[in-house]
């Protein structure tokens, strides 16, 4: 890489505005959600920048062994490659998963940043949408707890075709359910 380059595979401190750990708008703790989160230490301002999310720039291939050896800080990053921030530099890999998210995660020219959506209030965990694809939402269910959660981290574009599946699928459920508790031998 040229000199002018962030190379976030060797750079443990790549330039996301912060330069270091204490200018973070947030603090990693325990989280409702899952594990840890990230936590505003200070109010946070519609639009402002929150943390960029690195690690090592890895192709689609390594991607993929990556995640099927159970890597869950994978993040896409176009046709070729992924970011793998599972590195100690990366404190937006704590970041949860939310379907009413606080943030929300821009591409800019090869850069994945974290911005807020609204004004963030300190002490209030900070989110955004994992936006997983219809194909591959079964396998993440989220955990957020929110009124408008789907029950998978899935993209906003997908809610209400996940909604549709989830009301198809409870219609279904009930009448399998007393069926089998009418056929069913309550002596036996």
């Amino acid at each position: 890489m040229d000199g002018g380059t962030t190379d976030t595979t060797t750079n443990p401190n790549p330039s996301n505005g912060f330069t270091t750990l204490e200018e973070l708008p947030f603090e990693i703790r325990n989280s409702a959600i899952e594990g840890n989160g990230g936590f505003a230490t200070k109010r946070i301002a519609n639009g402002e920048l929150v943390a960029e999310y690195v690690g090592e720039r890895i192709p689609k291939e390594e991607s993929l062994r990556r995640q099927e050896d159970g890597n869950p800080f994978i993040f896409t990053l176009d046709d070729t490659d992924d970011i793998d921030g599972d590195v100690s530099w990366n404190p937006a890999r704590f970041i949860n998963h939310s379907c009413n998210p606080n943030c929300e995660a821009i591409f800019d020219e090869g850069r994945i940043l974290i911005y807020a959506r609204r004004h963030i209030e300190p002490g209030e965990e900070l989110t955004f949408n994992y936006g997983y694809g219809i194909e591959e939402y079964a396998d993440f269910p989220c955990q957020c707890g929110t009124a408008e959660c789907v029950g998978f981290m899935v993209a906003e574009d997908h809610f209400e075709i996940v909604r549709a599946r989830r009301e198809e699928t409870a219609k279904v459920q009930p009448s399998t359910a007393s069926e089998s508790s009418e056929t069913r031998d309550p002596i036996a």
